[in-house]
């Protein structure tokens, strides 16, 4: 273990499972201590993360909420006195069908805007001020690289994280004096627990991914650690409003 974020304190939200599970469990290993964020319950992962020696703790909240995120920043400060990362991870995806513009419900569409959109806006709001005490943080909001491609059949989803990818440049403008750096992840079709239980792919699902990809395999939570750790360590100090896309040579711009 190098402790790349050695007792550096960090939220994840969407962390009960998944990939927000899989970045969390990685900056554990690395020393941090963990804030494990999400709408249902992430006890087990914070269990885990103790068990292996690490500390963290579980926090159930629902990033659309104002209340529930400032909730969530107090537990953080209660238990640990600051926080210096924040990983943008919850969003409504995993159990999100593929669905045409014409069968996309205006309450569906605001759902997703709401809790991908305004819950990464929501949870920057809360993180402020502890970041601002100390004059520094890292922020990391999670986009996705289908909005460099084009692709069908996901405008909820995709205009959700076309807005986090412009935020994270805004965000890394303005909070830049504050010491504060915000960056993205914008990863591939990845194959977490959600997305290999999905059924209807109908834009072709796992292979053509592979095919439009010059690394052909499929794509594993573990491919974003590096990334995370990066971007959550004192090595991305002079990077701001950056986004990193990692989906095996699929969308470059």
């Amino acid at each position: 273990m190098t402790e790349r974020v050695k007792d550096r304190v960090c939220i994840v939200t969407g962390a009960a499972q998944g990939i927000g599970a899989t970045y969390a469990k990685a900056l554990a290993s690395e020393g941090g201590k963990l804030v494990i964020s999400d709408i249902n319950d992430p006890s087990s992962i914070a269990g885990e993360i103790e068990s292996n020696g690490g500390e963290a703790i579980a926090v159930q909240s629902d990033v659309s909420d104002w209340q529930s995120c400032q909730d969530m920043v107090s537990a953080a400060t209660d238990r640990f006195g600051r926080v210096d990362v924040l990983i943008n991870n919850a969003a409504v995806f995993g159990k999100l069908d593929r669905a045409s513009i014409d069968e996309i419900t205006p309450e569906l569409f605001h759902q997703v805007i709401s809790v991908n959109v305004g819950g990464t806006f929501l949870c920057v709001k809360a993180v402020l001020p502890i970041m601002r005490e100390k004059n520094y943080g890292k922020i990391i909001n999670i986009s996705t690289s289908r909005i460099f491609a084009g692709l069908p059949y996901y405008v909820h989803y995709d205009a959700s994280k076309g807005a986090v990818f412009g935020m994270t440049r805004a965000m890394a403008k303005e909070l830049g004096s504050d010491g504060i750096r915000v960056n993205a992840i914008a990863p591939g079709s990845t194959m977490s627990e959600n997305v290999k239980a999905r059924t209807d792919w109908r834009d072709g699902g796992p292979a053509a991914k592979l095919a439009g990809r010059s690394l052909k395999r499929l794509q594993e939570p573990a491919d974003l650690v590096g990334a995370c750790l990066y971007f959550a360590s004192a090595e991305s100090d002079f990077t701001t409003g950056q986004t990193l896309v990692i989906d095996g040579g699929g969308a470059m711009w």
